[in-house]
């Protein structure tokens, strides 16, 4: 009779509204529907006001630009930012180290072994990042060049990614659940020519191999002269000699400097290289450039997830895909935040274990995919009673729509009722958030992902 009852009130609950939690307002920097209807008008019709003010506030560039934006979309020709020079490994570190944030934690790091983690700060960070990117230069990469990488979730993947950016190479990363064929095939069409691995990955509590699909992939790749390798988990693997070395050798080398000067890059230089899943056809390349993307994933972020200075976000995806790129490493870095980075699952060693890393670390913002919510909320309420969750401010869905009763879950059983739910939608071809709630100024509900963000308009048919 209980259980019948709470169904009867959850399913009562899918078409209410829920109104913008009166504390958000207050201190949110989009606060009200007048203010985004404002500046979603200016976006449309005055874009390179709008996206030239966003530059100069969000932004460092080395020279300022000509124009904010060239298009032709009948030609399929855009360009934004055009004249302008700009790093984006600049504007995720350098900047940052410059300020009070020099000693604030940039990068939270938990590993799946519950008593593995690691916290850098934007001055540690900085460091790490400066001598990979010595370390690849001496591998003879250089700007245009192409480094892929098949790592699990752990720093130096981020590190690596930032390296390559502040020489001008253009990464490709490739999601470390990949098989062998499948890290094949991205390789030979990007013509990497440096591979960075790891001995291995954890999954589960198992150990499993990386550098042996590695291996496999680079009989056929011979475009890579070189392959770094992470050691993850002690485990045994061949390493071939003159083209494998392993990555603590290579940074703790007696010429590897602390310090690597930023290339300038053009504002459409590219930036990465990254497939699509390749579940309905061969994988394409979708690639992204410079100046606009990061102002693009910089901006969203801060107005849709109403980030501040204090606030720890957590984005649980793995960097493989495009939204570990833009909500993990490029957009929380880029607006000088603690961003956390998680190299397990939802499920082990228990489906609690999300709910305890946002405890530890108090999280603000947490950004999940509906599919963990599902499986969580599927196991019961047990996994989140008597964990403390009241740090969270506000939750954010990607992947897939959420269906009303994992909302409402969610909204209830996470947010205590209290936070607001942007339920994003966008592409890797898109970079960032294309429909989102705003939730310091729109009430949400369970289903719709709301409007659109700034510079987002429906094309005529």
């Amino acid at each position: 009779m209980a259980e019948e009852k709470k169904t009867m009130t959850t399913l009562a609950s899918l078409g209410k509204v829920f109104d913008v939690p009166k504390e958000l307002q207050k201190t949110a920097y989009i606060n009200s529907m007048e203010q985004y209807d404002k500046m979603y008008k200016r976006s449309i019709e005055d874009p390179d006001g709008f996206w030239g003010d966003m530059a100069n506030e969000n932004i460092e560039f080395f020279k300022k630009w000509d124009k904010v934006l060239n298009y032709d979309f009948k030609e399929a020709k855009i360009e934004w930012f055009k004249g302008s020079k700009l790093n984006i490994s600049y504007n995720c570190l350098d900047r940052h180290i410059k300020t009070w944030r020099k000693n604030k934690a940039a990068l939270m790091w938990q590993g799946e072994p519950v008593d593995e983690a690691r916290t850098y700060t934007y001055m540690e960070l900085y460091t790490e990042v400066n001598k990979f990117a010595n370390v690849l230069k001496k591998k003879g990469v250089k700007k245009g060049d192409r480094v892929s990488i098949y790592l699990p979730m752990i720093p130096e993947l981020p590190i690596a990614m930032l390296a390559c950016a502040r020489i001008g190479a253009i990464h490709s990363i490739i999601f470390g659940g990949f098989s062998a064929e499948a890290l094949k095939d991205r390789i030979q069409d990007c013509e990497a020519k440096v591979l960075i691995t790891s001995d291995a990955s954890y999954r589960n509590g198992k150990s499993v191999p990386l550098k042996a699909n590695a291996d496999q992939a680079l009989e056929t790749c011979p475009s890579v002269a070189s392959c770094i390798v992470v050691n993850r988990t002690n485990s045994k693997c061949d390493m071939k000699e003159g083209r494998d070395s392993w990555w603590n050798e290579e940074m703790n080398a007696k010429d590897i400097k602390s310090y690597c000067k930023p290339e300038e890059m053009d504002a459409e230089d590219p930036l990465f290289i990254l497939y699509t899943s390749g579940s309905t056809g061969k994988p394409k390349g979708a690639l992204h450039t410079t100046a606009g993307y990061l102002l693009y994933v910089t901006t969203t972020l801060k107005y849709v997830f109403d980030l501040k200075d204090e606030d720890t976000f957590w984005c649980t995806a793995d960097i493989g895909w495009v939204t570990g790129h833009s909500y993990i490493v490029y957009g929380p870095l880029s607006n000088g935040a603690a961003s956390v980075m998680f190299e397990g699952v939802p499920s082990w060693p228990d489906y609690s274990r999300f709910w305890k890393i946002v405890e530890k670390y108090k999280v603000n913002q947490f950004y999940t995919a509906p599919t963990a919510i599902r499986a969580i909320a599927a196991q019961g309420d047990k996994w989140v009673e008597g964990i403390d969750l009241s740090s969270l401010r506000i939750l954010g869905t990607v992947g897939e729509p959420i269906n009303p009763e994992a909302w409402m879950w969610y909204y209830n059983k996470i947010g205590g009722g209290r936070c607001p739910i942007v339920d994003t939608y966008w592409q890797t071809e898109t970079g960032g958030f294309i429909i989102t709630p705003i939730p310091g100024a729109m009430k949400v509900k369970p289903g719709p992902a709301n409007r659109p963000i700034f510079g987002v308009a429906a094309a005529d048919t």
